[in-house]
Order: C-alpha cells, then structure tokens, then sequence
C-alpha cells in the first residue's frame, strides 16, 4: 500500500444532473483537504474520475466509451475510477466489465476516496457502493469556482419510486439536511460574490429536517442579505402544500419559474408510472402557482413510450402541453432501465412508434414555446449575466423567469445584474438590448 502523503492531481468529469454538479465539487473537497489539487486537463492526473449518471442506457454507454478514451491517460501510478449512480447501479460488474478500471464509489462513498485512492494504488481494485443513511457530507467543504451561481444540495436520496426511475436504486432512501447548515452553507456563498443559489434535492419540496419544512427553508435562506435570487428543483407536484406556495410567494428572492416534472398527461399511464396524482391534480397545482405567483413560468419533463402507453394516452400528453401552458418542456422517450419495475409491464412500446410520438410531442412544445416567446418581445426584465454565449463576442444572461437572453457585452459583465428589454426570439432563447447599463449587487 502506498503510505506516501498524497500531493497527487486529480481530474474529473462530471455527467447527468445538476446534483452531480454538485457531487464534483463535493469529491474534490473531499479529496483537497487530504492533499489532492484539481487539474483541468488529464494528461497531468494522477487520478481520473468520471463522475456518472444513471437515469438513462444512453448516459452509461458514453460514459463507457468515455472511459475506454480515458485509459489513454493512464501510466504506472495513475488511478481511474468511475463515481456517482452508474457506479452504484454496476457495482462489482463495472470492475469486471472494464479491467482498466481501478476503482467504483457510490453517490455515498465520496468521504472514502482518499483511502480507496491509496488501496488502488497500491495494486488493489476497489470497490465502495455501501448505502449510509447518515452521509449528509456536512463536515465535508466543496471546491466550487467562486462566481455568482451556486448549487447547494438540500437533499440526499428519493422514497418516490416511479416505476421508470431508477434513482432510488443509485442514491438510496430520502434524507433532508439541516436547515441551520443549509443557511451556514449558503451565507458563506454569499459572502464570496454568490447571488444566486439553486437549492437541489430528488423530490426538493418535500424536504423535512424533522423541524422545519421546504417553506421554512425558502424563508431562511431567501431572508440572507445579499441574496438576490432563489431558485430549486426538482420539486414533486403534490408537495407544493399551502405552506410552500405561501413561501415562494413571500420570499422576494425566490424566482418566477418552476420547473414540475408530470412524465404524462395520461391518468392510466401515470398509475403504471407510480406518480402520486392524476392529471387534474397536477393541473390544481399549475394553477395554484399562478395563481400565488403571477408571471410565473412553469416547464417539465415528459416521457413518451412508456409501456402500455396507447395512442389515446399519448393525445392525453399532447393535449396536456397546451391546457397546463408550459414555458418549456424536455422530451424523452422511454427508456428500459434494469433494476426498476418497469421493465416488467407487459405492452412494451415499440421503440419506432415511441420515436414517432416523441418527434409529434417535440413539434407541439416548440410550437407553443415559440408563439408564448414571440409574445414577450418587446418586455423588460433584470437579468444575470452568466456565461458567454456560443456567438462570438455576445455573453448570455438568465431571467428571473429562466428566459435565457444573448446581450453585446463584455466577458467582464459576468455576475451583473442588467435591466434588458426583450428584442427578438429564436422561439427558444432571446436577444436583448440593455436599457439599465448595470444594477447595484443588493
């Protein structure tokens, strides 16, 4: 075993969802308090990860391929393991399937890295995927870039098991932080030049410390000076309670946009789904929210194909799209996943007539999300300079509402707040012109 401190650089490429965003910088704080520095390009690691998702065949299958480039890298002394929830899900297979591959950590493994780390270098392949429904990581500091941005994970885990998904399987059962250090967490953001913060969690609005609810953690941490905007996701539908909607209407941090995943506008597919409501009490929710909010934007996640999924139940979904007004909605077709209860109902969709029905759905959300952007042409709003855009020389900025808006500005107005007025559409995203050239940081 390798009993040498560790002064070793570390690479890590970070697949799926924002909560494994976050799990990046929670591995590399992980490791940076136990010598590792982290470095962008891995032709100099000592240690290669790839952090992975799960939810989908297609996200596993680049990793493998990813993995397979990867090796390239390697030499005597070098690590390359695989973290995150295709790890979880493969376990010991991983290790059989890739033999270049020294070492597989679960979602809660990531405080073990440093001696799972030295066990792989000294020849040993490794293999933690040990649920602990304890690890909340709150002794553990992230490593994030400093910028006016920031994903701070509330919620470990899901009791929610759909019937497709297999997060469950890959994070375990739900547990909610405190809500004392998710404020800790979050005033010492701020406190570094952040202003805006996404609060992260499987089902986010059901969270429980035992204390406090999601409504009392909007308040705590919308309330902390200098925080100007408050976002989350993903929510679950029926766990927005009067209480939580009371919340995000009284705490002016708190954007105008939610994103509520519904899967389907069909009552019989969202019972073989497991999703705990029908399609008119989702569609009470759409309308509590805008009725407590006004101006708020609201997008999904649809899925289309799922088995026994008929063609009377796909009109259900189309007709969804328009009677609940989303903003935006992001399409899948159903994929097989093992492990989860799905692949066991009988009337599998055919994958061509699932791709037919996605590319049908596909064309109904752009129709309306262009004709409800077309609209907003000519409307004012704050925007957050965030990152540059694919356009030479232009950055891109967010709305309070999500609107995403190209603006003629400086690589140097990153984390300013602008007031812009809407100048034209692409049918999805926006250009603007600044009418305010820049907003005091609150």
């Amino acid at each position: 075993m390798d009993s040498r401190p560790l002064t070793r650089r570390v690479y890590i490429e970070t697949y799926g969802c924002q909560m494994n965003v976050a799990d990046s910088s929670l591995i590399l704080g992980a490791l940076g308090r136990d010598g590792f520095v982290a470095t962008d390009n891995p032709e100099d690691a000592d240690v290669l990860l790839v952090n992975t998702c799960a939810v989908r065949d297609n996200a596993e299958q680049r990793v493998f391929g990813r993995v397979g480039e990867l090796q390239r890298f390697t030499k005597p002394g070098t690590v390359l393991g695989v973290v995150g929830c295709m790890a979880q899900r493969l376990g010991p297979e991983l290790l059989a399937q890739v033999p270049r591959v020294d070492l597989v950590a679960g979602p809660d493994a990531y405080r073990n890295l440093p001696d799972l780390i030295r066990q792989a270098l000294g020849g040993d392949r490794v293999l933690d995927t040990e649920f602990r429904s304890w690890e909340h990581y709150e002794d553990v500091p992230q490593a994030r870039a400093q910028g006016p941005m920031a994903f701070v994970t509330v919620q470990r885990g899901c009791d929610y098991k759909c019937t497709f998904c297999i997060v469950p399987y890959t994070r375990g059962a739900e547990r909610s932080r405190s809500l004392e250090e998710v404020v800790r967490e979050v005033r010492e953001l701020v406190a570094t030049g952040t202003t805006e913060v996404t609060l992260l969690g499987q089902t986010v609005n059901s969270y429980h410390d035992g204390k406090h609810d999601f409504g009392d953690l909007l308040r705590a941490v919308g309330a902390l000076e200098g925080m100007r905007r408050l976002r989350f996701t993903s929510p679950y539908p029926t766990d927005f309670t009067l209480r939580v909607i009371e919340a995000m209407a009284e705490t002016p941090a708190v954007c105008e946009h939610v994103h509520l995943p519904v899967q389907s506008g069909s009552n019989a597919v969202l019972r073989r789904m497991l999703r705990r409501y029908t399609r008119a009490r989702y569609l009470e929710v759409v309308a509590e929210l805008r009725a407590a909010i006004p101006g708020i934007t609201i997008s999904t996640d649809l899925i289309v194909g799922f088995p026994g999924e008929t063609e009377a139940d796909f009109g259900d979904t189309l007709s969804l799209v328009d009677e609940a007004g989303f903003d935006e909605a992001y399409t899948f077709l159903y994929s097989k996943r093992e492990g989860t209860p799905a692949v066991r109902i009988a009337d599998q969709v055919p994958e061509a007539v699932g791709a037919e029905r996605l590319q049908r759905l596909i064309a109904q959300v752009r129709g309306r999300t262009r004709r409800a952007n077309a609209g907003r042409v000519g409307t004012v709003h704050e925007v957050l300079v965030e990152r540059p855009a694919r356009r030479g020389g232009q950055m891109l900025g967010r709305t309070r509402s999500n609107l995403l808006v190209v603006l003629d500005l400086p690589v140097d107005s990153i984390g300013e707040y602008r007031t812009v007025r809407l100048t034209g559409t692409t049918g999805s995203t926006f250009t603007g012109a600044v009418v305010v050239p820049q907003l005091a940081v609150l």
